[in-house]
């Protein structure tokens, strides 16, 4: 018996031959610029163009899993068969799947008790699985694939304060940060190692604006000088994109002697492959994996949320509590924005494929506008008898 839930290929189709393993083979226009003849093939297809990052890959191939299962199962349509109020539907459907749909245990997607979901999608959650579903409409149709998009009729999901950056570090919190690993006690050879890589992991996001697998990806040959006193730092970004980033004096400091630490010389040559972010318990050079680098800083923080609470600042602790390495990114992008930095240096920076996205960073003018209301009220106060 077949699953409700039964594994869809959705591996990326870069121009084998077409499968048929979820609708019936069926005819296609002469002038169709695809191959694929079912809704998983045009899907492979759609993943397979993109030249995605692996991560991205994965939550696409997740996000187009549950669409293609809500057709098959909820809808028991096929992509060429739904229309405008189908997608809606849809929309509605991620606010709050059925509970059969649903389990809080992750388990792998060949287990008979996979499920889709954990639990009911936030907007921002159903407001991405919406752009995921509304490429392949778009896609299929610019394929010839399907005669029309119904997609191209469905709003975008509104998410509360969509526009505005609020998963920040102030600089004193990040401060905080970096004092709490300085004086991390280590008294063997693997803890002094992972006191000076934390420190440099720190660093790096927090003046790079990198994103987490882009500092973990990167080599030591990566972070170089050209001469004149300045240094570079080489990501590979979104839809592998090469950029590069300034290195500031504090962060270079932090790296020489976190190499130090590993037992190298304090620089490395561009041809060197050793990975940037290494292991602190591995005997050779191991690259640590994007989790490891994310929990690794998430110690970081909590350890800073707790000398926060001792010093009796209960706010800042609260929000290291919350905090992790894209906080990071999203901190270097307000501190600069609101320091004049130029939008478009910021964009390059960061690597925005939409000036847009980079401007949500700026700050400035609600914290002028906060600032002159607030001291309005105490002027007022001040009059009162």
């Amino acid at each position: 018996m077949t699953s409700k839930f039964s594994l869809i290929n959705l591996e990326p189709l870069t121009g084998q031959a077409p499968r048929t393993d979820l609708y019936p083979y069926r005819e296609m226009p002469e002038d169709a610029l695809t191959d694929a003849r079912t809704d998983s093939e045009i899907a492979r297809e759609f993943i397979g163009h993109g030249e995605l990052s692996a991560k991205s890959r994965t939550n696409t191939q997740k996000e187009l899993f549950r669409f293609l299962t809500w057709c098959r199962e909820e809808a028991g349509k096929s992509l060429r068969q739904l229309q405008v109020a189908d997608l809606n539907a849809y929309k509605e459907f991620l606010r709050e799947p059925p509970p059969d749909w649903i389990s809080t245990t992750k388990w792998p997607r060949t287990d008979p008790r996979y499920r889709p979901f954990t639990g009911p999608l936030s907007d921002p959650s159903r407001r991405q699985a919406m752009i995921a579903v509304k490429g392949l409409m778009a896609f299929a149709e610019q394929t010839g694939y399907l005669r029309r998009d119904p997609g191209a009729l469905v709003k975008h999901v509104k998410t509360r304060g969509g526009s505005r950056i609020t998963r920040y570090l102030s600089q004193d919190a990040i401060g905080l940060a970096l004092s709490t690993v300085a004086s991390r006690a280590a008294d063997l050879p693997s803890e002094m190692r992972r006191r000076a890589r934390d420190l440099f992991l720190l660093l790096a996001y927090a003046h790079t604006g990198a994103r987490l697998n882009e500092i973990v990806s990167a080599n030591m040959g990566d972070l170089y000088t050209e001469g004149g006193g300045r240094w570079w730092l080489d990501l590979l970004g979104k839809g592998n994109k090469p950029r590069r980033v300034p290195v500031p004096p504090e962060l270079l400091d932090a790296y020489r002697a976190y190499r130090q630490a590993y037992g190298m010389l304090p620089q490395s040559g561009r041809a060197d492959t050793t990975p940037l972010v290494l292991s602190s318990r591995s005997r050779e050079p191991a690259r640590l994996t994007d989790e490891a680098a994310s929990n690794a800083l998430k110690a970081v923080f909590a350890a800073a949320a707790g000398a926060a609470a001792a010093q009796g600042d209960s706010d800042m602790a609260a929000t290291l509590r919350q905090a992790s390495a894209h906080w990071l990114r999203h901190s270097m992008l307000t501190n600069h924005a609101n320091n004049g930095v130029q939008l478009k240096t910021l964009q390059d920076t960061a690597g925005h494929a939409s000036i847009a996205t980079t401007a949500a960073y700026l700050h400035k003018t609600d914290n002028q506008r906060h600032d002159e209301i607030m001291a309005s009220v105490s002027g007022q106060r001040a009059e009162q008898p």
